[in-house]
C-alpha cells in the first residue's frame, strides 16, 4: 500500500490536467487513483472504464504458480505486488464501501500423467531454488485437500501464498475510487496523441475534444500501439494475445466444489479452475495468437470443458452460465512496460501480459512516483520502455 497520505486531487479545468490517462482498464484506473491521491488533477479517456480484459481475467494472484524459466527478474516484481495486496484491497474496500471478493485461499497446482508430474517436479525445483514457498504432495493428498479431483491425480504443489481477487469488482471499485478522488472521465477514445515542441502534451478524442495535460500515460492495454501520433520509436511493442474463458455456477448442493484455485498442464496447454465465495467458478484459458478476433469459438469452450472434465470430472454437471474472449496485452518478454519513453511527457504502463491483475498495486504506487517525481523506483527499473526497440504491429482490423 502506497504510503502517501489519501488528499483530494485538484480536478482538470476545462479540457486541461496534470495527467491523462489512455485507457480505463485497471492499470489505467489505478495510475489515475494513485496520481489522484498525490495531489495531480487527472483526466481518463475511455469509451468503458472498468472493462477491457478486467471482464474476462480470472484473477488469479499467482506470482508463485505462475513462476516460468527465464522469467525470474519479473517474478521479484510479482512478489512485491502480491506483497502489497492485502493492504491495498482492504485500502481500496474502506474507500469505496465495495467488497472486491479478495481471498486467501491458496492455489494447487495437479498433475494428471508422468509427464505433467515430471514438469510440476521441475517447477518445484524452480520455485525452491528461488526462495519460494511451495510444498509437494502426492496424488492422495491432493485428493484429500479437494475430493473432487479426478481419481488419476499423480501429485501436486500447494502453494498458501496465492491468493485471488475479483477483477469485475476491482475495476469496478477502482472506478468509484477514481470519481471520489476527483478524476474525470472522459467516454471516448483517445485517437491521437498531441506533441508540441517534441513533447506529449494531450490528445485528440474520437469525437474530437482536444484534451491539453502536463503528462500523458499510455496505458491502452492490447490496444496501446495503436495510437497514432506516437513516433514509431516510442510505439509499445505491445500485441494482443486472445484468450477464452468460461463461467460457471456450482448450485449450493454441490458446495463446496473447490475450496482454492486448482492448476494444471492439460495436454500441455494450462488450465484452471477459480472458485469464488459467491458461487461461480471461472475456467481457462486459451492463449490464441490470433490478432484481434475476440469470437467465443466452439472449440475453444469444447477443448476447456474437455480438459476440465479429466482434471474435475464433476464440473460437467453444473450449469455453464458465461463464455467470454478477451486479449491480453503480451509484450516481448512477458513483462510491463513502465515509467517514461524517449518522447518527454509521455510514459508506459502497459505490456502485463497474463499479469495485469497481480500487478495493480505495484504499478499504481510506480507509475505515482514517476509522475510525481520522474523516478522510476528500484523494483520497477527493470522494466523500463526503454529496454525494446520499436517493433512492427499488427493493425486492428
Amino acid at each position: 500500500m502506497s504510503s502517501t497520505p489519501s488528499v483530494h486531487s485538484h480536478t482538470c479545468h476545462s479540457h486541461t490536467c496534470d495527467v491523462l490517462v489512455v485507457g480505463g482498464g485497471i492499470i489505467g484506473l489505478v495510475t489515475a487513483w494513485r496520481a489522484a491521491q498525490r495531489g495531480l488533477s487527472v483526466a481518463v479517456a475511455d469509451p468503458e472504464p472498468g472493462g477491457g480484459a478486467a471482464r474476462v481475467a480470472a484473477g488469479m494472484l499467482a506470482a508463485v504458480t505462475e513462476l516460468h524459466h527465464g522469467e525470474q527478474t519479473l517474478l521479484g516484481l510479482n512478489l512485491e505486488s502480491a506483497r502489497r495486496y492485502p493492504d491495498f484491497a482492504a485500502e481500496l474496500s474502506e474507500a469505496t464501501g465495495q467488497d472486491l471478493g479478495y481471498r486467501a485461499c491458496g492455489t494447487l497446482a495437479v498433475a494428471l500423467d508422468a509427464d505433467d508430474r515430471s514438469h510440476l517436479r521441475e517447477l518445484h525445483a524452480l520455485q525452491t531454488k528461488s526462495g519460494l514457498d511451495s510444498e509437494w504432495l502426492s496424488g492422495r493428498d491432493c485428493r484429500r485437500l479437494e475430493p473432487m479431483l479426478a481419481p488419476g491425480v499423480r501429485g501436486g504443489l500447494r502453494v498458501d501464498g496465492d491468493h485471488q481477487i475479483d477483477p469485475r469488482r476491482l475495476a469496478s471499485a477502482l472506478v468509484t475510487a477514481c470519481e471520489r478522488a476527483g478524476v474525470t472521465f472522459h467516454r471516448s477514445w483517445a485517437e491521437r496523441l498531441r506533441v508540441v515542441r517534441d513533447r506529449a502534451r494531450g490528445a485528440v478524442l474520437g469525437d474530437g475534444t482536444e484534451l491539453a495535460a502536463g503528462q500523458v500515460v499510455l496505458a491502452a492495454g492490447s490496444r496501446s500501439g495503436q495510437l497514432s501520433g506516437v513516433p514509431d520509436e516510442v510505439l509499445p511493442p505491445v500485441r494482443p494475445v486472445k484468450g477464452q474463458v468460461l463461467r460457471l455456477t456450482v448450485p449450493k448442493r454441490y458446495a463446496p466444489f473447490l475450496s482454492r484455485t486448482v492448476r494444471a498442464v492439460v495436454r500441455g496447454g494450462n488450465l484452471y479452475l477459480v472458485p469464488r465465495v459467491n458461487g461461480e467458478l471461472v475456467v481457462g484459458a486459451t492463449s490464441e495468437e490470433l490478432g484481434w478476433d475476440t469470437t467465443v469459438t466452439a472449440g475453444g469452450v469444447y477443448e476447456l470443458l474437455r480438459d476440465a472434465h479429466e482434471l474435475v470430472p464433476g464440473i460437467t454437471e453444473l450449469p455453464l452460465t458465461e463464455t467470454r474472449a478477451g486479449l491480453r496485452p503480451g509484450s516481448p518478454d512477458n513483462a510491463p512496460l513502465l515509467g517514461p519513453t524517449t518522447l518527454p511527457g509521455l510514459l508506459l504502463a502497459t505490456g502485463h501480459y497474463r499479469n495485469g491483475v497481480l500487478l495493480t498495486p505495484v504499478t499504481g504506487d510506480t507509475m505515482a512516483h514517476v509522475l510525481t517525481t520522474g523516478e522510476l523506483p528500484e523494483e520497477a527499473r527493470p522494466f523500463t520502455p526503454e529496454r525494446f526497440a520499436a517493433a512492427p504491429l499488427e493493425q486492428p482490423a
